[in-house]
């Protein structure tokens, strides 16, 4: 898989399996932009449970804007939210839902 590129509109898959995953449950099937490429590192949810033999994982830092995560709840829908998510729960915005 190619990286994102910063300003590319992303989606969260909206996932939910089991184990330890560090995706927040409230950006899941919510739409982003990428806001950084921070590289690559050790995959988290192998780590947990002690597995060193995965292979790395890209870590990008992911702005949503409150309208895009709460709707017309958002009391401020201007405001932004920057989450840093491993590219394994990414795909692109417009991929078919």
């Amino acid at each position: 898989m190619m990286p994102y590129q910063v300003g590319e509109a992303v989606r969260l898959l909206p996932l939910a399996p089991p184990g330890h995953v560090r995706t927040p449950w409230y950006l899941r099937g919510k739409i982003g932009v990428i806001e950084r490429d921070l590289g690559e590192t050790g995959d988290p949810e192998a780590l947990a449970y002690g597995r060193t033999d995965a292979p790395p994982r890209r870590l990008y830092r992911v702005r949503f804007s409150m309208d895009a995560i709460w709707g017309a709840a958002a009391e401020r829908p201007e405001d932004r939210l920057d989450a840093e998510i491993f590219d394994n729960w990414l795909e692109p915005a417009d991929a078919p839902a």
